[in-house]
Formats: structure tokens, sequence, C-alpha cells
């Protein structure tokens, strides 16, 4: 664990849940999940945007773009700390994630038909940007994940994550010092492509699952740290998607996001090594109705 995560998790204690890990087979198969779906919005994304703001001093006013997730931990986190926030989306945000921003205090814009879009009008607001993954401290933030799964269950030998923008992976291998598996949908995949390109490249967004993964390139600050740690690319279907967020219902009665189900398609599908691996669920903003 860096330094830099340490100071994180001592920042945001107050505010962010430790949320709980749950030791389970499936399939005669041991596993343990890290119940990040259960934290204050959701979603990991409010312990980056607590990183950040209170790094920074608690800025009065602060302004983001976000798909949804990252946009309601922006909005939360500003809500906890009394400052004001604005998000920008794109006019394709699940209405549930954006209802949820505006009930957690913050403006809402619409802008654009994709994140990146959402993200240049974002910037030419007034206001501190709290950027969603392409930032150290956001990072750092997104490690605390990995930094409690490793302390509440040190015999876990590896760690699954989804992959966005970058930043909980990156997070991941920066305070695990475990193996990372960086799974994203086989058609919203930036990092597979940086990866292969040996820099970060634009890349397709199309999944179920793009509203919380839709990257079109992944961070440099996130590609800087998961080419330079032990991670391993895996891709998986929508189809694939699917099933998993339904099997985490059906057998364990766990509601969760298309993109919080892909770490464990990877593993129901055998793409993830290790004798105790972790698979992290890192969202639950859906109103999908089982």
């Amino acid at each position: 664990m860096t330094a830099d995560v340490t100071a994180a998790a001592d920042r945001i204690r107050p505010y962010a849940r430790r949320t709980p890990l749950w030791r389970t087979e499936v399939d005669g198969r041991p596993i343990v999940l890290k119940l990040e779906h259960l934290q204050l919005t959701g979603s990991f994304k409010l312990r980056g945007a607590l990183n950040t703001l209170l790094a920074a001093g608690s800025p009065d006013r602060v302004v983001t773009a976000s798909g949804g997730n990252h946009g309601l931990g922006v909005a939360k986190a500003a809500q906890l700390l009394g400052l004001h926030a604005t998000v920008y989306v794109p006019v394709s945000a699940p209405e549930g994630k954006v209802r949820r921003i505006e009930a957690a205090g913050a403006k809402l814009i619409r802008h654009g038909d994709t994140y990146a879009q959402a993200v240049v009008a974002a910037h030419e607001a007034p206001g501190f940007y709290v950027e969603a993954y392409n930032d150290p401290i956001v990072v750092a933030g997104q490690g605390t994940v990995a930094a409690e799964v490793v302390a509440d269950a040190p015999d876990v030998d590896v760690i699954a994550v989804a992959v966005g923008g970058g930043g909980l992976a990156a997070g991941t291998a920066l305070a695990s010092g475990l193996p990372t598996i960086a799974v994203e949908p086989e058609h919203c995949c930036a990092l597979h492509h940086a990866l292969a390109a040996g820099m970060p490249v634009d890349a397709e967004v199309d999944s179920v699952a793009a509203s919380a993964l839709g990257a079109t390139r992944v961070g440099d600050v996130p590609f800087g740290i998961l080419s330079s740690h032990p991670v391993t690319s895996v891709l998986v279907s929508d189809d694939e998607i699917l099933a998993a967020r339904d099997r985490l219902w059906e057998e364990f009665r766990l509601a969760v996001e298309p993109a919080a189900a892909v770490p464990f398609a990877a593993w129901l599908a055998g793409r993830v090594p290790g004798d105790l691996p972790c698979v992290v669920l890192c969202g639950a903003n859906t109103d999908w109705t089982p």
C-alpha cells in the first residue's frame, strides 16, 4: 500500500463506509465478494471524490462531468462537506442516476451525446473540477477499496475489478500488491486497447455496462500505473455480464448494475486465476427490477 492510499483512507474515514467482504462458494469454488455496491451513493466513486475535495481543502464550488456514478459520488461528497456541486451529464445518462445526483443536492446540466462532450462543457464552467479517474488523488481514493480487502482478507491472492477509465483498477494495483485482473466488456474496453497499443487510444463504447464503464480512452495516470504493475486484461461479453448480474440476484439477492457484474462474469467463465480471488462489486445504481 502506498502512502497516498494510506493518507486517502485517513481522510475519507469519517465520511465513507467500510464496506463488508463476503466469503462464499459458487459452483464449489471459493470466492470473496467485496460488497462495495453498499457504499454511500451505491458506488466506489464516492471515495475518490471525497479524497479529492478534502485534499484540495474543500473548495466551495466544485464541478464535474459524469456518465452517472462519478457525478453522484461528487454530488454526495459535496453534500457531506457542505459544498456546492454542478454535474454535467450526457443526455443519454440513465434516469435513475440523474435522479440520484439531483437528490444529493447538485445542480445537474445535460450536455452532449457522450461523456466526452459533457467533459468539455464542464471544464469550461467555473469551479474546482473533479476528475473521474485521471488524477493520482482520485486513484488513491479508489485504492482504499483494495486496501480494505487486503486488511480484512489477507489470504486473498488476486483481485478482479471492472474497468472504465481505469481509476479503480489503478488504485487496486497500487494499494494491494496483488495481481489485478482488469475486466472490461468486449466492445467497451479502453484499457485492453491501450495495453495492446502501449499507450491510451480511443476505443468504441457499446455495452450494457457503458453508462458506468463508457470511457472512450483510459486515463494517462491510471495507464501509467496499470502498465507498470502485475495487471491482466480480460474481456467478457454482454450476455455474460447480464447472466452474472442475474446470478448474483438469484443466488445471493445482491442487486447490482451491469458494470458491477463484469468481474464476476469473468470469474464465472474461468478467466480469473487464484486460489482465493476477490471480486469487487463496484456499484448498484440501477433501476433494474428482477
